[in-house]
């Protein structure tokens, strides 16, 4: 079964190269990536010589960790020429899809900031985990979520009363939720995702546009419309935007979902599920829980206290009927 063509892999290779200049500076958002995404491994007390960074854009994350561990050996690799040849070497020239290293070949792959741009996720992860030894690390961070749901939002309504449809304007985002079940899809162990929201603000819609253009994140949507953005609609998103979605200054929000996931090549030495009924310990009773309530009854002590014969019955309501 092929898979479906979300992303304008072509044109998306064209922005970045174009873009390449605007691209090698240190955007805000991808400083917190780097930073978040750093601060994750540095709670994991293991080293790894040998490291994969996809879509490393000119290198930076090969900088800082070879500033960490001057023994590491950092891959750059990026689908974008003209931003590789800036990163410190060995470099490759490499699309996001599909990574031209052999298996076992790294101790680590790591990726910050690429992997939303990838039309099958599924598959970037199993080459990543062919690409790691046993028991090898992924550490990927990129926007999912809802991030840009506001812009979304204001697109859509203003395309939509003043053309009757909307094509689409920001890509879709992969969900937390199914985060986990793609790494386990693509055999990998262990895995643990969060999320981390981050709410930006900008004086004006048309600013985080051409913030996003700066950063190589304009639309490469394989459906979107080639005849180009009319005037009357930009303006539209725009006043619907700050109609709708702006803080006590008069400034426009943007949510900013962070996905982060840890996870790593099977090995036989790490930890393994017990097989199912194999449990020696009661569950209800460790957490102090009295076993009856968990099976649909009621507590040992409050059924002794019902069944005394008492003819009360009426605390707790005993369902006896009487008015």
């Amino acid at each position: 079964m092929s898979t479906p063509l979300v992303f304008d892999t072509a044109a998306l290779h064209r922005q970045r190269e174009r873009h390449a200049a605007g691209l090698m500076e240190d955007s805000f958002l991808l400083d917190e990536i780097h930073t978040r995404l750093v601060d994750r491994l540095d709670d994991i007390k293991r080293r790894f010589p040998r490291v994969l960074d996809v879509g490393a854009r000119h290198g930076r994350l090969a900088r800082t960790l070879a500033a960490r561990d001057p023994d590491t050996v950092v891959v750059s690799a990026d689908p974008a020429q003209a931003l590789t040849r800036h990163a410190p070497a060995p470099r490759a020239v490499s699309a996001l899809e599909l990574l031209p290293f052999a298996d076992h070949a790294f101790d680590a792959v790591i990726s910050a900031g690429s992997l939303h741009l990838v039309n099958d996720l599924p598959g970037a992860l199993v080459q990543m985990r062919r690409a790691l030894v046993p028991d090898g690390l992924l550490l990927v961070a990129f926007p999912g979520g809802d991030t840009l749901v506001e812009l979304r939002r204001a697109f859509t309504m203003a395309e939509a009363e003043l053309t009757g449809g909307a094509s689409p304007r920001v890509a879709p985002f992969v969900d937390v939720r199914d985060l986990g079940g793609l790494l386990q899809r693509a055999g990998f162990a262990l895995p643990v995702v969060d999320v981390d929201r981050l709410t930006l603000t900008y004086g004006h819609p048309l600013a985080l546009l051409a913030d996003l253009r700066r950063a190589g994140e304009a639309n490469v949507l394989a459906e979107r419309s080639r005849r180009g953005l009319r005037r009357d609609v930009l303006m539209a998103m725009a006043e619907r935007y700050l109609a709708d979605d702006v803080d006590a200054r008069g400034r426009i929000n943007v949510t900013v979902d962070l996905l982060f996931a840890t996870a790593w090549a099977p090995d036989a030495s790490q930890p393994q599920p017990k097989r199912r009924g194999s449990g020696t310990v009661n569950l209800a009773r460790a957490m102090g829980v009295d076993p009856a309530i968990l099976e649909g009854g009621r507590p040992d002590d409050e059924a002794d206290r019902g069944g005394d014969g008492d003819g009360d019955g009426g605390k707790g309501g005993g369902g006896d009927g009487s008015g």
